[in-house]
C-alpha cells in the first residue's frame, strides 16, 4: 500500500485533475442556467413546471467547496464493458480508453465533448470500489484513495489488489475519514462505505428491507445512501410516485437533512410521524397507560367498528320521479346493493360514493324492461335524484374521521360497544378523556389521538403511497404508528431502520418481526450490521454491559476503529460512597466537575455534547452561561467558535458528538417510567461519541454497569 501526502508527482496530477473536474462541473451548471426555454414550452404551466426543474437541476450541480467531487479511483486489469459504464442513471458508454481509470464520486462530471471525468458512486461500474478485495479483486488492479482537508486534496493512498505480493493492510486514510472530527449536521459516509454497508445502499426496489443495527453501525447512514441509489436507479419511477425518510424528531431531521444534498439529490421529502397525520392541532398529552393502549393495533379494528356501525339497513323503498313515471327500488334490493358494497371491503368513503350510482342502475334496468333506452347520462342524472340522496344519506352516512375518534373518546357507552372483546374495562377507561370535549376544535388532542384519526382518514379515503419510504428510529413506534407509515408505501417499498436495545418508549417494540407485521411488509429482509465505525472500543464495551438487562440476545456491536479514542469514568469529588454524600466543593449535583469536563474536550477540534437528564438542562443551561461557555440546543447549528450542544437525554437518539460528557447516569434511568426504558435510554446516551467520553457522577452508578 502507497501513501503520499505531499506536492509532486502523482499527487500533483490527481490536483490537476480535480481542478480540471471542479471546471467541468461548473460549465455543467453554466449550461443549465444559460438554457432558454421561450421557444420549446406550450404554455405558463409547462413553462413553470419546467423552470422548477431546471432550478433543481441547478442545485444538483452545486460544488460545495469543502466536499470532495472525488473520494477514490479504479484502475481496471481490463475495460469494463459498455453495459456496465451506462448504468442506471442515464451516463452514456464512452470508448474503452476512458474506463481504464475511473474516478469515483459524489456525482457524475463529464467534460466538454461529454467523456465521463468523475463517476458516481452509485453506477455499477463503481461498486468494486467498496467490495473489492485481495481474494476478490473484481478485475481492478489498484484502489486509491484519497484524504482530503476541506475541499483540498492533500494525500493519497493505493492498494494493489492483483499483486499477491502485497499484503492486505486496514487503509489508513478510510480510517481518518471515519474518525474525522465534525462540526454541524451530519456528513455523508459514501466514502467509506463498507461490503456489508454496499450490499444494503443497491438491494433492489421492489424489496423492503429491515436494517438493525447497534450504535455506530451507519445505519442511518446506509438508509440515506440506499435513498440516493434508489432514486439514481430508479429515477424516473421515483420521480412520479415520491419519496420520504421519516425520523424521531425535527432535531433529527435537521441533522441528517444535509447528506442527500450532497449526493445530488433534492426531491427527498423529510417528516416526522407527527407532520404524516397532522389533521388536528395537538396541544394534549397522554399519560404512558393511555398512550399504550391508543397506541395498540387493537385500536385499528375498534375504528373500523365504530364506522362501518354508521351503515344501517335500509328499511323503506326508494321511489325515482321522472317525468310522469315512477320507478321503485324495493328496500331488500337497496338491503342487497349495501351487502355487496361492504362484502368488497372498499374504503367507506368510496362504497358511499358507489352507492348512489348502483341504486341509479337498479332503476335503469326497470326502464330498459319498460322498453326506454337510458344512457350513462340519465344514470348520472338518477343517482343525483334528491330520493337517492335521501336514501344514501340515510343508509351510508358521511362520517368526520376526527369526529369519530372524538365520540369514542368521550362517549363510554359508544366505545364499550365497539370495543367489546377487543379492550376490556381498564383499558376503555384508560383513553376516555375524564372531561369530554364539546368538539374537534375545542379538542386538546394528543399525538397518539392524531394517529387514531389519521387511521379512521384512511378507512374513510385510501391514504396516497409513495414509491419508497425510510422509517428510521423505529424501533421506537407503536404499532398505530407503523401502521400510518405503512399506509405511506402501500404499493411501494420501505428501509427501516433501528436497534432494539435503543427503544425507548412503553410501546417500543419486541422484535422486528411484529414490527414488519404491522407496517405492512411482513416479506421484508431483516439484515443485522454488527461492526461499529463510530464508537470507540471501550465506550461500546461498556455500554455492552447493559444489553442482558435491555435486549438480551441481540450480537454487542464490535468496534473496528484503530483508533481508541478514549473513555473516562469520574466520580465527582462530593461522591465519597455508595450514599454520594460528600464535600468537595464542586456542589453536591457535581456540577462543577461536568463544567470542568466541557472546557476539557472544548480544547480539542470538533463537536462537543452534554448529555443529561431532562429535569437537568435547565440547571446545566444556566451554569454554562454564568461560566461562560457557549452552547447550542439540538437542532441549532454549531459553529467553530461554538462547538458544545446541550442535549436532553430524550432527544440523543440518533445524534453523534466527536466527544460526549455524560453526566449522572443515574439520573437518566430515573428520568423514566421504568427501569428497563430507563437503562435503554443510558444506553443511548453512552453511545453518541466517536472520539471520546467523559462520564461525571455525584450518585452512585447504576448497578447494571457494574458487572
Amino acid at each position: 500500500m502507497d501513501s503520499n501526502g505531499v506536492g509532486g508527482g502523482p499527487l500533483a496530477r490527481e490536483r490537476s485533475h480535480l481542478s480540471a473536474s471542479r471546471t467541468a462541473l461548473r460549465a455543467m451548471r453554466e449550461d443549465v442556467e444559460a438554457l432558454d426555454i421561450r421557444d420549446v414550452t406550450a404554455n405558463w404551466v409547462n413553462a413553470q413546471i419546467l423552470e422548477r426543474q431546471i432550478g433543481d437541476r441547478i442545485k444538483a450541480l452545486a460544488d460545495l467547496s469543502d466536499t470532495p467531487l472525488f473520494f477514490g479511483r479504479l484502475d481496471y486489469l481490463h475495460a469494463p464493458g459498455a453495459e456496465k459504464a451506462e448504468g442506471a442513471g442515464g451516463e452514456r458508454p464512452q470508448p474503452e480508453a476512458a474506463y481504464q481509470r475511473l474516478h469515483i464520486g459524489r456525482r457524475h462530471v463529464h467534460d466538454a465533448d461529454g467523456d465521463p471525468m468523475v463517476i458516481d458512486w452509485r453506477a455499477p461500474v463503481s461498486q468494486p470500489f467498496y467490495r473489492a478485495s485481495k481474494k476478490d479483486p473484481m478485475d481492478v488492479a489498484l484502489r486509491r484513495r484519497f484524504g482530503y482537508t476541506g475541499g483540498d486534496l492533500t494525500a493519497y493512498e493505493d492498494e494493489h489488489l492483483s499483486d499477491p505480493a502485497e499484503a492486505a493492510v486496514t487503509s489508513r486514510l478510510l480510517q481518518q475519514e471515519i474518525e474525522r472530527p465534525r462540526v454541524g449536521p451530519m456528513r455523508d459516509i459514501v466514502a467509506t462505505i463498507q461490503p456489508e454497508q454496499d450490499e444494503i445502499v443497491r438491494s433492489g426496489l421492489s424489496g423492503s428491507v429491515c436494517v438493525q443495527g447497534g450504535p455506530g453501525t451507519g445505519k442511518t447512514a446506509v438508509g440515506l445512501h440506499r435513498v440516493a441509489y434508489l432514486l439514481y436507479a430508479h429515477r424516473e419511477r421515483l420521480a412520479r410516485t415520491g419519496t420520504l425518510v421519516v425520523g424521531p424528531n425535527r432535531s433529527f431531521l435537521h441533522y441528517i437533512e444535509q447528506v442527500l444534498p450532497a449526493l445530488g439529490e433534492l426531491t427527498v421529502g423529510q417528516a416526522t410521524v407527527d407532520d404524516l397525520v397532522a389533521h388536528v392541532e395537538v396541544r394534549g398529552t397522554d399519560d404512558a397507560r393511555a398512550a399504550l393502549v391508543k397506541g395498540d393495533a387493537r385500536m385499528a379494528e375498534v375504528l373500523r367498528r365504530a364506522l362501518y356501525a354508521h351503515v344501517t339497513p335500509p328499511t323503506e323503498p326508494v321511489v325515482v320521479v321522472r317525468g310522469s313515471r315512477r320507478w321503485r327500488v324495493p328496500a331488500y334490493e337497496l338491503e342487497e346493493l349495501v351487502s355487496q358494497l361492504l362484502d368488497r371491503g372498499i374504503r367507506y368513503g368510496a362504497a358511499r360514493e358507489a352507492l348512489p350510482q348502483r341504486i341509479a342502475h337498479a332503476v335503469l334496468v326497470q326502464m330498459e324492461r319498460a322498453g326506454e333506452a337510458p344512457d350513462d347520462r340519465v344514470q348520472d342524472a338518477v343517482a343525483r335524484n334528491s330520493a337517492v340522496k335521501a336514501a344514501v344519506k340515510a343508509v351510508w352516512p358521511a362520517v368526520d374521521p376526527a369526529k369519530l375518534v372524538l365520540r369514542l373518546l368521550a362517549d363510554p357507552e359508544f366505545l364499550a360497544e365497539h370495543a367489546a372483546g377487543l379492550l376490556d374495562e381498564d383499558e376503555r377507561k384508560a383513553i376516555l378523556w375524564a372531561k369530554p370535549a364539546r368538539s374537534v376544535k375545542s379538542a386538546k388532542w394528543s399525538a397518539a389521538d392524531a394517529v387514531l384519526i389519521d387511521e379512521a382518514t384512511d378507512l374513510i379515503r385510501r391514504t396516497h403511497s409513495l414509491g419508497h419510504v425510510v422509517l428510521d428510529e423505529a424501533q421506537d413506534l407503536s404499532p398505530m404508528q407503523y401502521r400510518a407509515v405503512g399506509r405511506r408505501c402501500t404499493t411501494g417499498s420501505a428501509t427501516v431502520l433501528g436497534d432494539l436495545a435503543q427503544g425507548t418508549t412503553p410501546w417500543s417494540t419486541r422484535s422486528w418481526e411484529e414490527a414488519l407485521g404491522h407496517l405492512g411488509k411482513r416479506d421484508a429482509v431483516v439484515e443485522e450490521l454488527t461492526a461499529g465505525f463510530r464508537v470507540p472500543t471501550d465506550v461500546i464495551a461498556y455500554a455492552s454491559r447493559l444489553l442482558p438487562h435491555i435486549a438480551p440476545g441481540l450480537t454487542p456491536v464490535a468496534s473496528i476503529r484503530d483508533n481508541p479514542g478514549f473513555f473516562s469514568i469520574r466520580p465527582s469529588a462530593t461522591h465519597t460512597g455508595a450514599d454520594g454524600t460528600g464535600d468537595g466543593g464542586t456542589g453536591a449535583d457535581g456540577t462543577g466537575d461536568v463544567l470542568a469536563a466541557c472546557r476539557e474536550l472544548l480544547a480539542h477540534e470538533g463537536s462537543v455534547g452534554l448529555i443529561a437528564a431532562d429535569a437537568r438542562i435547565p440547571e446545566l443551561a444556566r451554569a454554562l452561561s454564568e461560566a461562560g461557555i457557549g452552547h447550542v440546543a439540538p437542532g441549532e447549528e454549531t459553529t467553530y467558535d461554538t462547538r458544545l450542544t446541550l442535549v436532553p437525554a430524550s432527544l440523543a437518539k440518533g445524534l453523534e458528538y466527536d466527544y460526549v460528557v455524560l453526566a449522572e447516569p443515574r439520573a437518566v434511568v430515573d428520568g423514566e417510567p421504568d427501569e428497563r426504558t430507563g437503562l435503554r435510554r443510558l444506553y443511548v446516551a453512552l453511545t453518541r461519541a466517536v472520539s471520546g467520553l467523559i462520564v461525571t457522577h455525584a450518585a452512585p452508578l447504576p448497578e447494571q454497569l457494574l458487572d
